[in-house]
């Protein structure tokens, strides 16, 4: 057979290596291995029914056709009216583009923003699109380091070391993926007065912002200056538990906008009809819904990090937000990827390596708590037995 010839580019993607430590999980599970997942970022609760109950409404009214590429008019303006009583935001239906999940927001923005002998700065540890994504475009990727020393908040000093003449985007993400951690608002007022007035440009994934534990995350858009400077990432996929509805959008200046109207236009048309009229349910109907999984998430997070601290040689940070630990299990002699490997073949806990999140990952494992507190206790018994089994 004649060997596929495929761009150069191609090789400048990388995937999230979760995906594939579930496709082992479940080989071992379908061989007779019990396995506790907490490798995928999905929450464990069924999509509140009323969403459920407005997206059937829509397809037995027939609403299955195509949409305007930036989405519709109803969910567009639901959404700027989210943006401007939860994050403070000002803004209008023409600041929001949808799409088919968050992941095109990164994609879109990357494509239209970056080019070869740009700099974008983007956080390290954390999703490991951000750097793939960035390659792809041509740019250079570099990390902006998240340490645990420092709560996993962004190394003030250090980003306004690394901003220069050609940092043209900073990826914030907050509340963090991996780590749960979340910058404070002094945070977010440095950051802002480091790039305003110099064309630098911010994206601000905000996917788990209604997924705080203590307070609530300040959006970098809602301060003076920065809103035609931000693109918002933010989605459905984790506060309602929509994941596989596949919904996203992004609030920009009406220009970006329109440019990323344009990059839908050209790779997915529009987002699906019916899960848009759901998602206008999500934000207008009942919350309660959302408020008992937050709680849910705060109660599981709180046993974790108590038990995970009891262990021998295991230290983790309190997270946030979001619905990740992120321990420090450098004590065991094992690289990130070692530890998480053996965990899942000998211990029978999924779990990621800390670098499949980036370099500064190293001597952590990302555990996800979406999952019941019953399997959670399991984890723990298993991750202890595991570590007892080989600490030097």
């Amino acid at each position: 057979m004649a060997q596929n010839r495929v761009a150069d580019r191609m090789s400048l993607l990388h995937t999230e290596s979760a995906f594939s430590i579930m496709a082992r999980a479940n080989a071992l599970e379908a061989q007779g291995k019990s396995v506790v997942h907490l490798e995928i970022g999905q929450p464990d609760f069924k999509t509140p029914q009323n969403i459920i109950d407005a997206a059937c409404k829509a397809l037995n009214e027939g609403k299955t056709g195509y949409t305007p590429t930036a989405g519709i008019i109803p969910l567009r303006e639901a959404i700027a009216e989210h943006c401007r009583a939860y994050k403070k935001v000002e803004a209008d239906m023409e600041n929001v583009v949808v799409v088919p999940g968050g992941k095109p927001i990164m994609f879109y923005t990357l494509l239209m923003l970056a080019q070869p002998g740009d700099e974008v700065i983007y956080p390290n540890p954390g999703f490991p699109i951000y750097e793939s994504v960035i390659k792809f475009s041509g740019a250079k990727p570099v990390p902006m380091p998240l340490l645990e020393k420092n709560d996993f908040r962004v190394d003030l000093k250090q980003l306004e070391r690394d901003i220069n003449e050609k940092t043209r985007l900073i990826v914030i993400n907050n509340p963090g993926n991996p780590t749960g951690g979340m910058l404070s608002r002094e945070d977010i007022l440095a950051v802002a007065d480091m790039v305003r007035g110099k064309g630098i440009y911010i994206m601000s994934d905000e996917i788990y912002d209604r997924i705080v534990f203590e307070g609530q995350p300040l959006s970098i858009a809602s301060l003076p200056g920065m809103k035609d400077h931000t693109i918002i990432l933010d989605g459905f996929s984790k506060t309602f538990s929509m994941t596989g509805w596949r919904l996203g959008f992004g609030v920009m200046n009406k220009e970006l906008a329109d440019h990323m109207t344009m990059l839908m236009a050209n790779s997915n048309s529009c987002a699906a009809s019916m899960t848009q009229w759901a998602a206008i349910e999500a934000l207008q109907g009942p919350q309660d819904p959302v408020r008992k999984m937050v709680a849910a998430f705060k109660e599981r997070r709180d046993y974790l990090i108590e038990a995970l601290n009891k262990i021998d040689g295991v230290h983790c940070v309190m997270p946030q937000g979001a619905f990740y630990a992120f321990p420090n299990i450098s004590s065991f002699g094992l690289t990130s990827a070692e530890f998480a490997s053996r965990l899942l073949e000998d211990g029978g806990v999924a779990a990621a390596g800390g670098t499949a999140f980036g370099d500064f990952g190293e001597g952590f494992i990302r555990l996800s708590y979406a999952n019941s507190l019953e399997n959670l206790k399991i984890a723990v018994e298993r991750i202890a037995q595991f570590t007892r089994t080989f600490k030097a």
